[in-house]
Parts: structure tokens; sequence; C-alpha cells
């Protein structure tokens, strides 16, 4: 009988410590994420107070159940052999709960490229900001999405024609475009990679096959206003293409 009893903690035991682990593992890897920089591979910079909280809250938790566990700490048997006040967990669930940081610990952290994105780009400007502060940014300081706010904003596209342009951002070929068009693409986010969204400024040149799919790019150029996708639409005439590094913050923030 005694056994029989001791099965089911000696079991729980188990699981406990594996619970206790992947806290600390889970605190510890937004410590790192933290540390090199890498968090805003996921996540809107003006939320990384949250994972800044996450991590405190895991690694207490992992620390407590570790020192309940040391200390010899266990919950009192009920009859049927399970831990008092709390419902069992099987292995499986364990696992489930595991997988973020498996994944985490399998696949490096990096930020989201052309790879990730199938079919066209959106030309539409998301989120919004008043018209004074989109009028305050110099061209040559606007990002892509500044430029897609822009292009909402105006009535009549040739107010465009010839303004000059400076951006960064990855190469992308949707599948309908000639050799000499390439979209400038960068992802936007508004909480979190979970609701990531493409958007870029279509670029015209006669050597644009010339750069690879998701190579990061600094272009200097203008606009002028041309054919894309069947409609007028400001294309960029780049004069200078340079490659670049991927930027400390890869993501626009709408």
């Amino acid at each position: 009988m005694t056994q029989l009893i001791n099965l089911p903690l000696k079991n729980a035991s188990r699981q406990e410590w594996v619970k206790a682990f992947i806290l600390l593992g889970m605190g510890i890897y937004f410590v790192i994420l933290i540390a090199n920089g890498n968090l805003s591979n996921y996540i809107n910079v003006r939320f990384a107070w949250l994972s800044y909280l996450a991590a405190v809250i895991f690694i207490a938790l992992g620390a407590w159940q570790l020192i309940s566990l040391v200390r010899g700490q266990r919950h009192n048997i009920h009859g049927s052999g399970h831990l008092s006040g709390h419902l069992p967990i099987s292995w499986s669930g364990i696992l489930v709960v595991g997988l973020p940081l498996i994944f985490a610990t399998i696949f490096p952290s990096q930020p989201l490229g052309a790879d990730a994105i199938s079919g066209t780009v959106s030309l539409q400007a998301i989120g919004g900001v008043s018209t004074e502060a989109r009028l305050n940014i110099p061209p040559v300081e606007r990002n892509v999405l500044d430029w897609l706010r822009e292009f909402d904003r105006v009535d009549n596209y040739a107010e465009l024609d010839g303004l000059p342009v400076d951006i960064v951002a990855f190469v992308y070929r949707e599948p309908e475009l000639p050799e000499t068009q390439f979209m400038a693409a960068r992802f936007t986010l508004s909480c979190c990679v979970a609701d990531a969204l493409a958007v870029g400024m279509p670029v015209e040149f006669d050597e644009a096959s010339a750069w690879d799919d998701g190579a990061w790019v600094r272009i200097q150029g203008t606009l002028t206003v041309s054919e894309f996708r069947g409609e007028p639409t400001p294309v960029i005439v780049p004069d200078t293409i340079d490659p670049t590094d991927t930027p400390d913050n890869p993501y626009l923030y709408s």
C-alpha cells in the first residue's frame, strides 16, 4: 500500500522538477533576448516592459519551485494518491508548455524577412499618425511606412514626383514582377510578430535582377509616378543601392 502511494508522489516530484526548470529556462531566455537586443525580433519595442516583467515572474516562480523541492516541502497526499490542492499534469502537458522553449533553443532568433512572405506585399499604410506629424518628416528621413502614409494623404501622386528617397529595406520579388522591378519591403508590427504585415514600395531599374531576395539594402533615389499593378503608383528610381546590415529594429511600428 505504501508503495502505491509513493509512486504518484515520485512521479509528481519528477514533474515538479521539470516544471521548475522550464520556468527558469523561460525566464533566462527572456533575459538573453533582452541582453543581446533580439527582443525586437518578436515584439513592438513599446511593449518591451512586458517581457522584462515576464522574465522576473518566470525566474521567481522557477526559483520558488526549486527551493521548495530542495527543502522537501511536499503537499499532503489524499487517499487517491494525488497531491493536495493540485490537479496532476501529464508529461504530454509539460511537453506542450515547454515547446516554446524547445523551439527557441533549436531555432535562433531572427527577424521576419523575404522568406516569410508569400504573394504580394501591401501598398497601404497600416495604422496612422496625424497629417501634421507626417508633413514634419523631411522626405529623406521617411521610412517605407512614412512614405505609404504620404501616398494615402495626397490627392494627386504628381505632388510626389521627383521627391528624394533614402530608405532601408529588404528586397522582395513578387511572383508577377518583371526583372526590372522589386519591392523595397519592411514588416510592420502593432504588437508582436503575430500581427506582422509586409508593406513595401516598388523599385524599378535595369539592374534590379542583380539583387537577391531578402538582401537588406539602402536605396537612395527619387520618386516617379509609373504604372504598377495596373494603376498609377509612386515608384522609386534609384540613384544608388548599397548593401547594409539588418537594422537594430527590423520592424516598423504602426
